[in-house]
């Protein structure tokens, strides 16, 4: 058990935790971020990103490795590690990870959140190649051309309402024979002239060569097969909050992800939570950065009143 104290181990090297290590790191801490795959988070599977401040046009690689290398520029360490454990003792955090165990007065929890995947064929191969998770990030690189949107609940038609302004023509894919999102929401997509309906379908294969050119489809009804062409494929099937490390603390709430206060500090004092872990309305890499100079300037006066 290494005997250093830090004044903040951050959990998680997406663009949320990457930024709380600079405002961290600034303010004279001292950091350690602890990341279980690669720094970067979401961004790593996102060709190309064109909102975030700053970069007209920028891949999500190439952002992540900037992010990061800014992030070790004032003093963070890092480490790789899958935490098991947090406890509290005499007012410090324990964290142990890979058997190993981490001590800290602050806590800032950034792991994020993955989408569910439909586990088809093609559907990993072509990820990031016009197989998407996110309309605002990606659907202006499908201008005019004909995309495929798949679920049926609130995200999924909010995200290819925004879409039917972008693209010519949106097909919505449904395993049932009626919409689960909000009646104003379906009205709206029924009434939108360049969206149509798929009802009684689930995906069966994504094809295509360089890029994403059709999906093949099964009716569970009649057990009809059918070939759909799109030049994009939208996938919503729901979010996992990274959070099944943390639930011994009784922060999340019943679906997994972690309500916090205004300066995102949780119900546990001087654990603090940044990104998509959290629950928010908006989950962009612009919102994530945000929050992850929030939590780290919260941590700050944290450790000042200690």
């Amino acid at each position: 058990m290494t005997e250093k104290t830090y004044d903040v181990i951050i959990v998680g090297a997406g663009p949320a935790g990457m930024t709380a290590s600079i405002y961290a790191g600034r303010a004279n801490l001292s950091v350690l971020m602890l990341e279980r795959k690669y720094p970067g988070g979401q961004m790593l599977s996102t060709e190309e990103i064109e909102n975030y401040t700053g970069f007209e046009q920028i891949t999500g690689p190439e952002l992540s490795e900037k992010m990061f290398e800014h992030s070790k520029k004032f003093g963070t360490e890092f480490a790789f590690g899958n935490i098991t454990e947090i406890k509290e003792k005499d007012g410090l955090k324990y964290l142990t990870a890979d058997e190993k165990t981490y001590i800290s007065k602050t806590v800032i929890i950034a792991t994020g959140s993955e989408h569910k995947t439909l586990g088809i064929p093609g559907e990993e191969l072509f990820s990031g190649k016009g197989v998407s998770y996110c309309a605002v990030c990606d659907g202006a690189f499908f201008k005019n051309k004909n995309v495929v949107v798949i679920g049926g609940g609130d995200s999924a038609i909010e995200e290819a309402l925004y879409l039917s302004n972008l693209v010519g023509k949106v097909t919505i894919i449904h395993r049932r024979d009626k919409l689960r999102a909000q009646k104003i929401l379906q009205d709206r997509a029924f009434a939108r002239k360049n969206i149509e309906f798929v009802w009684d379908s689930i995906p069966l294969e994504i094809k295509g060569e360089r890029k994403v050119s059709s999906i093949e489809l099964k009716n569970v009804k009649t057990g009809e097969k059918t070939s759909l062409e799109a030049d994009g494929i939208f996938i919503y099937v729901g979010m996992l909050p990274q959070t099944a490390d943390f639930l011994q603390l009784g922060i999340t709430n019943e679906v997994g992800y972690i309500p916090t206060k205004e300066n995102l500090e949780t119900k546990v004092a001087g654990i603090f939570a940044a990104g998509d872990v959290r629950v928010k309305d908006i989950r962009q890499v612009v919102t994530a950065t945000a929050d992850g100079a929030i939590a780290a300037q919260s941590a700050y006066s944290y450790i000042e009143n200690l």
